[in-house]
């Protein structure tokens, strides 16, 4: 079995201390963690912003050192500056128009063409990027992975607010991505090539200028031999980040390991793919999916239950069961969203919340 490397990027708030608000670090991050980091740090659009990335890994416990590592060097960073770093999907209570952007062509091309939708996309996610032979295969997995995103995506849920509202979502963020073009779950590609066509035809007639304009909840990258899943919020713990992206190296592996045999799991339509994310977006964990197989109705549990049932035999090869296995330490102590309520709940006080979260974001840290 190929090694199926990992690579994992995770953007974070910056937060003053005092009032719990978004505050822009201007550069002063980035800056200086690039004398350390390099490229695993950058800027994004907004100043309140910050991203880091793995380099590539060869196995779940190469990742976890790195995203341990990172989030230490970013804390300390912005200690540094006097602010705090906290993994969110959405800030509590913070205003998108009071936030800064950050001065680059890039950014400021896109909000040329977006407008208010680039300006609002005030947003934090995760993104995996798991390693493939050759792009022929990454689509056919990709094809088949989409089905269980939904899944994948509850036990992330981590955004039940939105600028000082409670959204009655347990992800609101992908409510707020959603306004982009080019998002959500993908269709279903019969090739690369098909693929490839697409992208051409998209560059062709000025829709975007290279693929990386396609923002789809899993993506073919278009530069390297991964595949990036997009959909998830970032999470509060790395304990967190780390069982989602061992998660995904493990279906990417079973369903190559299904292919290898000439076995096929079948592709079910985005239509129907799209309802279980608007549940998984609305409820998370605490909700129901639809089993299209069985056409009914099943608590979100007894399917993530069923999804490490799925990748069994495959994640002791990947080295990768703890990790997998710590889905029912989130079933258990609920996703971030969850978690974040049940403060609100106790407090009425979404500086409480941002406490909170700025509190589990260094959960692990040595």
């Amino acid at each position: 079995m190929p090694v199926f490397t990992l690579g994992i990027e995770e953007e974070f708030q910056t937060i003053d201390p005092a009032t719990g608000e978004l505050r822009s670090h201007m550069s002063k991050i980035v800056d200086g963690g690039q004398i350390v980091l390099q490229e695993r740090v950058k800027a994004e659009m907004h100043q309140a912003v910050v991203e880091v990335g793995t380099n590539i890994c060869h196995n779940i416990q190469d990742a976890r050192q790195e995203v341990t590592y990172l989030r230490k060097m970013i804390i300390e960073l912005a200690d540094k500056q006097n602010l705090k770093i906290a993994a969110a999907g959405t800030h509590p209570f913070s205003d998108w128009q009071e936030q800064l952007i950050t001065p680059n062509e890039r950014y400021d091309r896109l909000i040329d063409e977006l407008r208010d939708v680039a300006r609002s996309n005030l947003i934090f996610g995760l993104h995996v990027h798991v390693g493939i032979e050759n792009r022929n295969e990454g689509i056919q997995i990709m094809n088949a992975v989409r089905y269980f995103l939904p899944h994948v995506y509850a036990l992330s849920t981590n955004s039940p607010f939105w600028r000082g509202r409670n959204t009655g979502f347990k992800s609101y963020r992908s409510k707020v991505f959603d306004k982009f073009p080019r998002t959500g779950i993908p269709d279903y590609f019969s090739s690369a090539a098909e693929y490839d066509e697409y992208i051409a035809l998209l560059v062709k007639t000025n829709c975007i200028d290279n693929g990386k304009k396609i923002w789809w909840d899993i993506r073919l990258h278009p530069f390297f031999d991964t595949i990036e899943f997009r959909i998830c919020d970032v999470p509060m713990r790395i304990d967190e980040t780390i069982c989602l992206a061992a998660i995904m190296q493990a279906l990417v592996a079973k369903i190559y390991k299904l292919h290898k045999q000439n076995l096929n799991f079948r592709p079910y339509r985005r239509i129907l793919i799209n309802e279980n994310k608007w549940r998984a977006a609305r409820y998370g964990i605490e909700g129901k999916l639809i089993d299209f197989g069985k056409q009914e109705e099943v608590p979100t549990h007894h399917l993530i239950h069923e999804l490490l049932s799925f990748i069994d035999d495959v994640v002791d090869e990947l080295g990768s069961r703890a990790e997998c296995e710590y889905v029912l330490k989130i079933l258990e102590m609920g996703t971030g969203a969850d978690r974040q309520l049940a403060v609100f709940q106790q407090h009425n006080d979404l500086k409480r919340v941002v406490d909170y979260i700025v509190e589990e974001t260094s959960f692990g840290i040595n």
